[in-house]
């Protein structure tokens, strides 16, 4: 079911400007709790910008390790606009995917800035058997500086209320596949691969996911689980982010901006000049 978007709210607002007062109407960013219900089990709330929401369960189930494959989604269900649950997705499992009570209430607690927290670790990663980025074709600096003012463009709902992450998938001749907006940069993200897991197009090999924040843990988890070989962000990466990438191999790129980003993991994979190579003379 295809639901209305309800991503923008319109509010009555005072602006000042130059010693000067008027009352004028206001675009804001939409933030509403989503819950995710298998059964009798709660997969978990989070804080989110509406529209594109079987996307962001989709995503969300497969990058945080609940499902690993297309057939174990059988159905999601989402209710008209107007129902008193319409913040409720009811999520139908496989019968071969289990969950475990205490998992459930552990795990899955999300908020708009922080995503899942208190259950990253670069152990628990490990212990799901998340692999190694595929090696891709190189990607030349001059067209991963090209992909932020893409990215930037294609932001309708940010063009309106300057309040929205987002996340766009590149191909590597550097077009925008798809482009996702949330109030939250992993929500963002979730919906990008929650759009490629629904149309069977994972693993995310030769691809560039580019986020509009900064590269944190939980991003980079995202993107090692979709196959995803290079992610880059306007902004800086964690410290934890930069040791996670080291250790599974994935390029990671910040400060994306102009004509300059800086490499904090898999620079093989960044097709450098000669005379550019570092260590070059």
């Amino acid at each position: 079911m295809t639901q209305k978007s309800r991503a923008i709210e319109v509010t009555q607002v005072v602006e000042w400007n130059d010693g000067e007062t008027r009352r004028v109407e206001d675009c804001l960013a939409a933030e509403e709790p989503l819950e995710m219900r298998s059964g009798r089990f709660s997969l978990g709330v989070t804080l989110r910008t509406p529209g594109n929401d079987e996307e962001l369960v989709a995503g969300f189930l497969f990058t945080e390790g609940v499902i690993s494959q297309r057939k174990d989604l059988v159905k999601l269900q989402l209710p008209e606009n107007t129902a008193p649950e319409r913040n409720l997705v009811r999520v139908t499992l496989d019968s071969n995917v289990r969950l475990e009570r205490d998992e459930a209430v552990r795990r899955f607690s999300a908020g708009s800035a922080c995503g899942v927290c208190g259950k990253a670790s670069i152990a628990l990663l490990r212990r799901r058997g998340l692999r190694r980025p595929e090696a891709s074709s190189l990607v030349a600096p001059e067209l991963l500086c090209q992909l932020p003012q893409k990215l930037r463009d294609a932001q309708a709902v940010f063009g309106r209320t300057g309040g929205l992450h987002a996340a766009g998938l590149f191909n590597a001749n550097g077009e925008l596949l798809v482009l996702r907006e949330d109030i939250g940069r992993h929500n963002a993200v979730d919906k990008v691969i929650g759009w490629a897991f629904l149309a069977n197009r994972l693993p995310l090999n030769g691809h560039v996911l580019l986020v509009s924040g900064r590269g944190g843990f939980e991003i980079v988890q995202k993107a090692i689980a979709a196959g995803v070989p290079l992610l880059a962000s306007v902004s800086a990466p964690s410290s934890l982010a930069v040791q996670l990438a080291r250790e599974l191999g994935l390029t990671l790129a910040g400060f994306l901006r102009g004509r300059r980003f800086v490499i904090y993991s898999g620079e093989e994979r960044i097709a450098f000049s000669a005379s550019a190579r570092v260590g070059a003379s």
